[in-house]
C-alpha cells in the first residue's frame, strides 16, 4: 500500500542519558559455583532518588489533534515517537495493503502504567495494533501449516456507513514438553537509574518467574552492565535453578549505562552457547537510556541484527516511568527477530513469562509478511488501523531479503481494516495471503485465504472495535473525532470477558475520569 503518512519514515534515534548516576552499589556475585564468573565485592554510596516531572492537567477535549503536544502526565525522559496514521486509500487506485505480521505489547502497558497513575499517555505512546494484539483471542490453529487465516467482519459500531473487517492470523501450537531446549542469556541493566520505583527488584522478580518455568534441557546465562558490561553468571542448566536464582538475587543498582558492551557481551555469551538445535535468544531488561560506550541507536542496533542473521534472537522487556526510551526498546526487538514488551506489574510478568512462556521463546517463523489485496469491485475505500511503522512496500512482499514479524509458538496476530464496499451486499472483499520463512528449513512459504464480511459484527470484534478506538482517541487520530470515551466504554463493558478485557473497561473508565467528560 502506498501510505501517505503523516510522520517521516522511521529514523534511528539517540540513546537517551537520562536518569543514570555513577553513584550507585555495584552488584556483586555470590562465591564461584555453578561455572560463575566471580566479581571482587565493591561498596559506593549514595543511591539515586527517583525524579518526575508534576503531571499537568488532563487533555480536556474529546480528540486531540495529530499535532497537539503529547497529554498530560508525560514524565521528564520518557521518549516516545509519532509514526503517523495510515490514511484512508481507494481501492481502484491501489488495491494492495502489505504490512509486517507484528506481536509486540509494549504500546498497551505503557497506557495501562500512566492512567494508573492517574494521568493520560502522550499521543506518540500509542500504537493501535499493541493495543489490539494485547489481547489473547479463541482463533483456531492450523490443521498443517504453520498458520491458520481467519477473517469476518461486520458493521462499525463508530463510523456509520463503514465496516470493520478483522484478519486474525494464528500460529501453530507447540507443547510445552515439545518446545526445543532454551539457550538463554540475561542482559540486565543494573545502572542507577534502575534503582528508582525498585525498577531492578521488579526485574529480578520477573525473571524469578521465568527461571521457574524452565526445565533441565535449558540453560541460562547473566549479564550485567552499569558503567561497564561484564559476565556474571556462565550459561548454567536449569538443574541449578538455586544458583541462578541466587546470582539474580545479588544484583544491585550501581553506576552509568553502558548498554552497548552489555549487549555485546550477552551475544558473545550466546554465541559460545550456541546450538542449532536449540532456542538461542537474548533478554534484555532495561529502562533503554544509556551514556557510556556507543550511545547512538546506529551502532547498537547494526550489530544486533547481524547476530538475529546468525540465529541468536533478541526479546526486551522495558520497565520503569520517568526515563523510558521506549522508541529504542521496540526498535531493538525488531532488529533482533523476537519481541517487545513493557512490564508494568508483577501480574504482567506472570502473563508474559508463564501463561505465554513458549510463545515468547520459541519461534515458528521469521519474515513474516502480511498482504491483503482487495476487491476494487466490491470495496471502494480501506484503512489500516495501525501498523504505521511495520510498513512493507506492496512489491517487497515475496523479497524475502526484506525484513519481516517474528511469530512464536501459538502466538495470535490480529489487523483491522474499516472499509466503505461499494455494495451492501457484497461479502467477498479479495484474499489474504501470509508469507514467512521456515523456521527450520529457512525457505519461504506462502499461505492465502479468502477474505469474506458478514451482516453483523461478532461480540469479540466488538470488543476490538472499542480497544482500537481508544486507541484511535488516546492518539489524536482525526479518523476518531466526534466520537467519545463514553461510547468506548459502554461497548467495552458490553462485550468484554475475562479478566484482561474487564481490566480494559476500567482503563477506559478511568480515562473517562481524567479528561473530565
Amino acid at each position: 500500500m502506498k501510505k501517505q503518512i503523516v510522520a517521516s519514515a522511521l529514523a534511528l534515534v539517540t540513546l537517551t542519558a537520562a536518569g543514570c548516576s555513577s553513584g550507585e552499589k555495584q552488584a556483586v556475585a555470590p562465591s564461584e559455583k555453578a561455572g560463575r564468573s566471580v566479581e571482587s565485592k565493591a561498596e559506593h554510596a549514595v543511591q539515586n532518588k527517583a525524579q518526575y516531572a508534576a503531571p499537568s492537567s488532563a487533555m480536556d477535549r474529546t480528540v486531540a489533534k495529530r499535532s497537539a503536544p503529547a497529554p498530560a502526565g508525560s514524565y521528564n525522559g520518557m521518549h516516545f515517537k509519532n509514526y503517523g496514521t495510515n490514511p484512508a486509500v481507494d481501492a481502484a487506485e491501489d488495491h494492495l495493503s502489505t504490512f509486517a505480521a507484528d506481536v509486540d505489547t509494549g504500546s498497551y502497558s505503557v497506557m495501562r502504567n500512566y492512567i494508573t497513575r492517574g494521568s493520560l499517555p502522550p499521543a506518540d505512546a500509542v500504537r493501535v495494533e499493541e493495543f489490539i494484539n494485547y489481547f489473547p483471542l479463541s482463533y483456531e490453529p492450523p490443521a498443517k501449516d504453520a498458520f491458520a487465516i481467519h477473517t469476518d467482519g461486520g458493521p462499525s459500531p463508530f463510523r456509520p456507513g463503514y465496516d470493520l473487517l478483522r484478519i486474525g492470523i494464528k500460529g501453530k501450537e507447540i507443547a510445552v514438553t515439545n518446545r526445543k531446549p532454551a539457550n538463554l542469556v540475561f542482559v540486565i541493566d543494573i545502572s542507577g537509574s534502575m534503582n528508582q520505583e525498585n525498577r531492578l527488584e521488579l526485574v529480578k522478580k520477573s525473571l524469578r518467574v521465568l527461571v521457574d518455568q524452565l526445565e533441565e534441557k535449558d540453560k541460562v546465562g547473566i549479564v550485567v552492565y552499569g558503567s561497564k558490561g561484564r559476565k556474571l553468571l556462565d550459561p548454567t542448566s536449569a538443574q541449578n535453578k538455586a544458583a541462578i536464582i541466587e546470582s539474580l538475587d545479588y544484583l544491585l543498582p550501581e553506576g552509568s549505562t553502558n548498554a552497548e558492551e552489555g549487549l555485546r557481551l550477552g551475544y558473545e555469551m550466546a554465541a559460545q552457547a550456541f546450538s542449532p538445535d536449540a532456542i538461542n535468544r537474548v533478554i534484555l531488561c532495561s529502562d533503554g537510556v544509556a551514556n557510556v560506550g556507543e550511545t547512538t541507536a546506529e551502532g547498537i542496533l547494526s550489530t544486533i541484527e547481524r547476530y538475529a542473521g546468525e540465529g541468536i534472537t533478541l526479546s526486551t522487556f522495558g520497565f520503569g516511568m520517568g526515563n523510558y526510551n521506549d522508541v529504542l526498546m521496540e526498535q531493538l526487538a525488531d532488529k533482533g527477530d523476537g519481541t517487545y514488551s513493557y512490564i508494568d506489574t508483577f501480574s504482567e510478568a506472570r502473563r508474559v513469562f508463564t501463561e505465554a512462556l513458549t510463545g515468547t521463546l520459541q519461534t515458528i517463523a521469521h519474515d513474516a509478511k502480511i498482504q491483503v489485496e482487495f476487491d476494487p469491485k466490491a470495496v471502494e475505500t480501506y484503512r489500516l488501523l495501525g501498523y504505521e511503522n511495520r510498513d512493507v512496500a506492496d512489491e517487497d512482499f515475496r523479497n524475502d531479503r526484506v525484513d519481516g514479524g517474528e511469530i512464536g509458538a501459538g502466538h495470535t496476530v490480529t489487523a483491522l481494516y474499516e472499509i466503505k464496499r461499494k455494495r451492501p451486499e457484497a461479502e467477498k472483499l479479495g484474499t489474504v495471503r501470509v508469507r514467512y520463512k521456515d523456521e527450520k528449513t529457512s525457505q519461504a512459504k506462502e499461505v492465502a485465504e479468502p477474505m469474506a464480511i458478514g451482516k453483523t459484527l461478532q461480540r469479540e470484534v466488538q470488543f476490538l472495535a472499542s480497544v482500537a478506538e481508544f486507541a484511535e482517541m488516546l492518539r489524536g487520530s482525526e479518523w476518531a473525532e466526534g466520537n467519545s470515551l463514553k461510547k468506548v466504554a459502554d461497548l467495552a463493558e458490553k462485550t468484554a470477558t475475562g479478566e484482561q478485557q474487564l481490566e480494559f473497561v476500567r482503563l477506559v473508565k478511568d480515562a473517562l475520569a481524567l479528561r473530565g467528560s
